[in-house]
């Protein structure tokens, strides 16, 4: 029986021809599967190996496959932290001509984890409120550009390490609509309660197996959501009043954001008739402050809190090294990338690379020199520090470019996309090319 095998991409992986699409997902060969930590998820996903690095792929209808490869890729564009969609596949057929279900493609986030993978034996109640807090800046982010995710939990995101806090990414978008007037308080208020129920649920499932500290809180911990969102939002776009003398307020404000990691475009400034009064209010608010100037600076793309303390470090061999302040920034900062922090990368052994990423290190080579300090009282050398850091902290850490943990139940996914898509349908009896076209993707 002859069919099509069809596979829409922004860029086609000539890899995933070679994939088992015969097969029904659960069956794939145990060689094509990547033992990577799962969350939770409705439907059967397997991670795969794919030309080098590793996919995710999501047995579901085509309607909903299609319509979150979309939203995926829409939501990369408004620069949200999402993962990456790679292709939909249909047309799938045993070899007995049975219809086997379309499928999603999206890439692993290499260094991310699933919350189930952050703890060792038990969840502690400082990383389940850092994953809370994360999640709920990521809430406000998509909020901010008119997205009801309709589906917020734990388990839908994906979690990196950014400088000792988590950066949030969503995964799971199928449940997702976006709003171009924005999203109504309603239809906020709603996205907060069904994120709060499911944090409940997944951290009171971890405490059922005797994996959440005896000290967590699991409802209180998920009510956090809540007080961490209302919070954000309200710096992020409420208005403040102040009286016509304290105009320092406005700069003060931004400086706040700023700390935060979002940038201000527009702000909207009222004055109140006759009185002495001002409002303002931010009109456009932009994440990632911190990595914007890092990358601007030195090319070096990091978390926002990871990019905020490489900058301050940058700040202090400025201080240290240029007291009058007049050398140029840019020439600065590219003396300290080559100074310090390449050569503290490159002082990595080639099997250790995979533990954590690159900002990363720099970031906990940092702490690891303040506590030697601390400890012995004295100056620690840069070199020193690294020394003691590779041999008692980062050769003892698990491998977080591609964790092998026990697989729990689901799912994980991120990144890049392309403004053009192509569509191929593949001929079953030959795997023949047999039609083409280029399409653009609004």
């Amino acid at each position: 029986m002859s069919a099509s095998l069809n596979i829409t991409a922004a860029v086609v992986d000539p890899g995933l021809l070679d994939l088992p699409w015969n097969l029904p997902l659960d069956v794939w060969p145990d060689d094509a599967i990547a033992a990577l930590p799962k969350g939770i998820s409705r439907h059967l996903v397997r991670f795969v190996h794919l030309s080098g690095s590793v996919v995710a792929i999501k047995e579901t209808t085509e309607e909903m496959a299609r319509r979150e490869y979309d939203m995926l890729r829409t939501l990369q564009r408004l620069e949200i932290p999402c993962v990456d969609p790679v292709a939909v596949i249909t047309g799938r057929l045993d070899d007995e001509g049975n219809e086997l279900m379309p499928v999603l493609v999206t890439r692993h986030l290499r260094f991310s984890l699933p919350y189930r993978a952050l703890y060792s034996q038990t969840l502690r109640p400082d990383t389940a409120t850092r994953l809370v807090d994360a999640l709920a800046l990521l809430l406000v982010r998509l909020h901010i550009v008119g997205f009801f995710w309709g589906d917020v939990s734990i388990s839908n995101t994906l979690f990196r390490r950014d400088a000792g806090a988590f950066a949030a990414y969503l995964v799971d978008a199928e449940t997702g609509q976006l709003y171009e007037g924005g999203l109504s308080n309603g239809q906020r208020e709603n996205d907060l309660e069904i994120g709060r129920v499911n944090i409940a649920g997944e951290l009171l499932d971890l405490e059922a197996g005797g994996r959440l500290d005896d000290n967590v809180d699991a409802v209180e911990v998920s009510n956090r959501i809540i007080e961490a969102y209302r919070t954000l939002w309200k710096e992020l776009t409420g208005w403040e009043s102040f009286d016509r003398s304290e105009r320092w307020r406005i700069t003060q404000r931004v400086e706040r954001l700023n700390d935060l990691g979002f940038d201000i475009e527009e702000l909207a400034i009222r004055t109140d008739g006759d009185s002495t009064e001002v409002r303002i209010q931010p009109k456009v608010v932009d994440a990632g402050h911190h990595t914007r100037r890092l990358i601007r600076l030195t090319g070096i793309d990091a978390g926002e809190n990871q990019a905020r303390r490489l900058l301050n470090d940058l700040d202090s061999y400025v201080a240290a090294n240029y007291p009058n302040r007049d050398a140029d920034e840019e020439v600065v900062a590219h003396e300290w990338l080559v100074r310090v922090f390449e050569p503290v990368v490159r002082a990595i052994p080639k099997d250790l690379r995979g533990k954590l990423e690159g900002p990363e290190v720099f970031h906990q080579l940092l702490e690891h020199r303040w506590y030697l300090s601390q400890n012995e009282k004295r100056a620690i050398p840069l070199a020193e520090a690294l020394s003691s850091y590779i041999d008692t902290v980062l050769r003892h850490r698990r491998d977080e470019a591609t964790v092998i943990a026990p697989i729990t139940e689901s799912i994980s996914l991120p990144g890049a996309l392309d403004t053009s898509e192509i569509e191929l349908a593949l001929d079953d009896d030959d795997d023949e090319i047999v039609t083409g076209s280029w399409r653009d993707k609004v």
